[in-house]
């Protein structure tokens, strides 16, 4: 199980031929949209799933694998204890496949002061009923024998878990298509269909899907979409880089993070690298116009974000990506199949320097892969999960802010309750579309 995500050389698996009408058509094929269309089908509803690239071939294979309730935000809490226990009540056969293992995470805490921040979320644990703990730096040092290093504490969820994103997505697409929902890769959607205002289909690169519902889940390109029909949102895009070893010794089974890095033991027995608290984020017309909802993040943490002047040809914020575009015609979505960035290369460096100094004992450590994914962001960290009051049957789910994998399942199901109009059973207000527009005070979630 080697950490290479999936790209667009990676042949088409799911080729169903275009239906002409459905019940709901999901766009997107990460995480939130195939485990929002597997919700869907069991509820007997007749699913299509409409992917512009590859099932996962974004940051839904890109991420660290973390399947973390530890640090998040209050209103997500709920449905991400859902979502862990539907990642646990997976068949067997398929925890097995996906790298599905109760690990625990741990936050590192190189200070009294950063412990004490991590120490004012446990009233949030403690509400959920969560096993949520801080370690002393004796159990830390217990936990990493190895390690060369020592921290002050640490907060410590041993229900946490991990699984392998390249693995697990495109399973759970699979898993899905066995419960009837119809998958097509290469099928990029260029509109939505609509007369005097009501909802009646998606346009996509190979016709017309009838449908009066309609779940947008595109990740980075969500905000580009939905401009073109007149919704704003201050969605951008930060890359993140990641890099995988080689097999090495097993010094720490689960996930963890430090003020320097963050590091996940895989299936293969190499580590997940990905370096802490850094992004880099290209400068284009959308940037522009979020500037001041972004201002407060930027100057809260100013070294976190490196902003770069010019995203490659094709990007969703690049300055000659088209914001207009006919839908007879292939546009911005069939020009980008994969957003498939290049690492940091400095970065990676130091991320492989860093492990070799917390555990020494590793001698050379051989990379076995490096990548990057763009991240889709808001100003408060957390996403959108709503209807959209000037289109009639359209839902929103974007902006997961790298947080989506671990979360995927639970969100997938609250949306597929949206759809078939059943309560979703969560308070979903922190996620409203409208907190942009109606005046609202943005607070930002944790940053733990």
């Amino acid at each position: 199980m080697t950490a290479f995500p999936i790209r667009i050389e990676n042949p088409p698996e799911h080729t169903a031929p275009l239906p002409k009408v459905a019940d709901v058509v999901v766009i997107g094929g990460g995480v939130i949209g195939i485990m929002t269309a597997w919700f869907a089908a069991r509820k007997g509803l007749r699913v299509v799933v409409i992917e512009k690239g590859r099932i996962a071939g974004e940051q839904s294979s890109r991420n660290w694998g973390w399947i973390r309730q530890q640090g998040r935000d209050p209103a997500e809490l709920p449905i991400m204890i859902e979502a862990n226990s539907i990642w646990r009540g997976l068949d067997a056969p398929l925890r097995a496949e996906i790298g599905l293992k109760q690990t625990g995470t741990l936050f590192l805490a190189h200070n009294d002061a950063e412990l004490a921040k991590y120490e004012a979320w446990l009233p949030h644990a403690k509400h959920h009923g969560l096993d949520t703990r801080l370690l002393s730096s004796r159990e830390v040092a217990q936990m990493m024998p190895t390690a060369a290093r020592s921290w002050t504490g640490a907060l410590w969820t041993a229900s946490d878990m991990r699984a392998e994103p390249w693995v697990a997505v495109p399973r759970l697409a699979r898993a899905a298509v066995e419960q009837g929902v119809q998958i097509i890769e290469n099928c990029a959607a260029r509109g939505l269909d609509r007369a005097a205002g009501a909802l009646r289909g998606v346009v996509t690169e190979h016709g017309t899907i009838a449908c009066e519902k309609v779940v947008l889940a595109g990740g980075a390109w969500s905000s580009l979409f939905l401009r073109r029909h007149g919704i704003a949102i201050p969605q951008l895009s930060v890359r993140a880089t990641v890099a995988a070893t080689h097999p090495v010794p097993d010094v720490y089974a689960g996930g963890a993070v430090d003020d320097r890095f963050a590091f996940r033991r895989r299936e293969d027995g190499g580590y997940t690298l990905a370096p802490e608290g850094f992004h880099e984020m290209y400068i284009g017309p959308d940037a522009f116009r979020a500037f001041r909802r972004y201002l407060p993040q930027l100057l809260a943490n100013p070294t976190a974000t490196a902003l770069r002047p010019f995203a490659p040809r094709g990007y969703p914020d690049a300055w000659g990506t088209p914001r207009r575009w006919r839908m007879d015609r292939p546009g911005p979505f069939e020009a980008m199949r994969i957003l498939d960035p290049a690492p940091n290369a400095k970065k990676v460096a130091q991320l492989i320097d860093d492990l070799r100094q917390t555990f020494p004992a590793l001698g050379q450590v051989g990379v076995a892969a490096a990548w990057a994914g763009m991240i889709d962001t808001l100003p408060d960290v957390v996403p959108v999960v709503d209807h959209a009051d000037t289109i009639p049957g359209l839902i929103i789910a974007t902006g997961m802010c790298g947080h989506g994998f671990g979360i995927g399942p639970g969100f997938g199901r609250v949306v597929a309750d949206m759809v078939a109009g059943d309560d979703p059973g969560h308070d979903l207000s922190r996620f409203r579309l409208g907190r942009f527009t109606d005046g609202s005070r943005l607070v930002a979630g944790p940053t733990l």
